[in-house]
């Protein structure tokens, strides 16, 4: 039994061909893609993913070593991804990955900037946060915002499937969804997080909160001729200084204006102009005797 079902599913099906890309290129590896990830937290967060080097030249030597690494894994990821995602020969693949390597790694520092904000924010929004290295070791929010960071910068430079990977990895362990395409500011903050999804199209400004099980999503798909989704903005605009509670579900192109406040469990698919608070009608409070009228 056993060898017979090994040759069935050794046998190339007619679908599983029409799903695999053309050549025999190698695939990218996630693990792989998970090592670069980590790599990019040893170099921005270096004291907390590597033992702590007060001396800097000591510290220099460190960061160098793992961005070395770093560079390696990116040129071969970014290389497969070119060559899983187009029509481009091995040489050229290899040629561009050096190119693109170069450029994500020279927006490193902006990266580290962007992420610190993220850690200030998330601690100024929790009470319950005692210093800023719980929230950097323990807080799943920011390292679904590291994922992002570095993916976004990937999908920015146009590398195929790789930032679907890394924020993927996210979503898996912390319940975030994050698209790499999704514009977010600085100072972003997520309490909790579980649930958490932002579509590819949303455009998010500064100092913006959103609490557990909020969706930034689309409201409805358009599709070409040959019925295929078409990819335009279809997702939320919110402003600076925006807070939005839990499971509040904001859907469509809209724009949600500046200081505005939505609050839990609101359906919302029309603009919203600054300074507003959207909030849920009071509850009616309807007494029962002995389970009458339930």
């Amino acid at each position: 039994m056993l060898l017979r079902n090994v040759a069935v599913l050794s046998k190339h099906s007619e679908r599983e061909d029409s799903m695999m890309p053309e050549g025999s290129a190698p695939m990218p590896s996630v693990e792989s893609v998970k090592r670069m990830v980590a790599l990019v937290k040893c170099i921005i967060f270096s004291d907390y993913f590597h033992k702590r080097q007060p001396e800097e030249q000591i510290r220099s030597y460190y960061i160098g070593v793992n961005m070395e690494e770093l560079y390696k894994l990116l040129n071969a990821q970014i290389a497969r991804g070119l060559l899983f995602c187009s029509c481009m020969s091995e040489e050229e693949a290899l040629e561009k990955a050096k190119e693109l390597s170069l450029e994500f790694i020279e927006q490193l520092p902006e990266v580290k900037r962007l992420l610190y904000t993220d850690v200030e924010a998330m601690f100024n929004n929790d009470p319950a946060a005692t210093n800023y290295g719980e929230v950097i070791y323990c807080y799943p929010s920011l390292n679904a915002m590291t994922h992002y960071r570095i993916a976004h910068v990937l999908h920015q430079m146009q590398v195929p499937v790789i930032p679907r990977i890394i924020t993927e990895q996210a979503h898996s362990k912390t319940g975030i969804d994050i698209h790499p395409g999704a514009q977010i500011g600085e100072y972003f903050s997520i309490d909790h997080g579980t649930g958490v999804v932002i579509g590819e199209t949303t455009i998010i400004g500064n100092h913006v909160a959103l609490y557990q099980g909020v969706t930034l999503g689309a409201k409805s798909f358009k599709y070409d001729e040959e019925g295929n989704v078409l990819s335009v903005p279809r997702h939320p605009i919110l402003e600076d200084n925006v807070t939005v509670y839990s499971n509040a579900s904001i859907l469509g192109r809209i724009t949600i204006g500046h200081d505005s406040v939505i609050g839990g469990n609101i359906w919302l698919t029309h603009d919203v102009p600054p300074h507003s608070r959207i909030l849920q009608s009071k509850a009616v409070d309807v007494s029962f005797s002995g389970g009458l009228g339930i």
